[in-house]
């Protein structure tokens, strides 16, 4: 099963990446050791809470007529 959503500000974006680590079944801990990140980023990030950057840029592709799509393939999440 593919899950898909539009993002349309920092709050969909991060309720995505929260769904993709959860499907994945990792910790905010364990990603951020794989990634080589503090846990508080991630949670930052998932937390969407906009920020500078993400205020401009959903406002900015709202202004160009730009959309943005995530996918998740949950069979494709799986560690290993």
């Amino acid at each position: 099963m593919v899950l898909r959503g539009e993002i349309k500000n920092a709050e969909t974006l991060g309720r995505m990446l929260q769904q993709g680590r959860l499907l994945r079944g990792l910790s905010q801990r364990q990603l951020a050791d794989e990634l080589g990140i503090s846990q508080r980023y991630v949670w930052e990030m998932e937390s969407g809470n906009p920020t500078i950057f993400t205020d401009r840029l959903f406002q900015v592709m709202r202004a160009t007529g730009m959309h943005l799509h995530v996918e998740i393939d949950e069979g494709k999440t799986n560690r290993g």
